[in-house]
């Protein structure tokens, strides 16, 4: 089985030692995704646009490997505050609506004070169709 490694351009993976993604047979596995726009290098200020940001990292992540959104059959949301399900809700729904994977949601501290969502995904492509 061929094993596809994903870069977003950030420059925390070659810092850290992990890629975006990687894709191997009819899995994709998405690491760990933070809000951060990577064009201004910046991470805004509310929840809803951190979800949105890592949603559409992950998004182009899988698209780069050859999976869409459409095939994500896990997901796992990591936020640092409960209040902040709801902030996120909206987001969520808009991505995986009618998806709907296998989902966890813990509360926990991120490595930065401004991160307060991680999402990460495993997509599962159907040899069937």
């Amino acid at each position: 089985m061929a094993r596809r490694l994903i870069s977003s351009g950030s420059p925390f993976e070659a810092e850290f030692g992990y890629s975006r993604a990687v894709a191997a047979g009819p899995w994709c596995f998405v690491a760990g995704t933070t809000g951060y726009d990577y064009a201004a290098m910046a991470m805004p200020e509310s929840a809803h646009e951190q979800a949105r940001n890592a949603l559409a990292t992950i998004s182009g992540a899988l698209a780069e490997a050859g999976f869409a959104m459409s095939e994500v059959v896990r997901v796992q949301y990591t936020i640092t505050a409960p209040e902040l399900q709801a902030e996120i809700a909206p987001a969520l729904r808009e991505a995986f609506g009618t998806v709907r994977p296998a989902a966890t949601m813990v509360v926990a501290g991120l490595v930065a004070p401004e991160m307060k969502v991680e999402i990460e995904v495993t997509a599962y492509r159907d040899g069937d169709g």
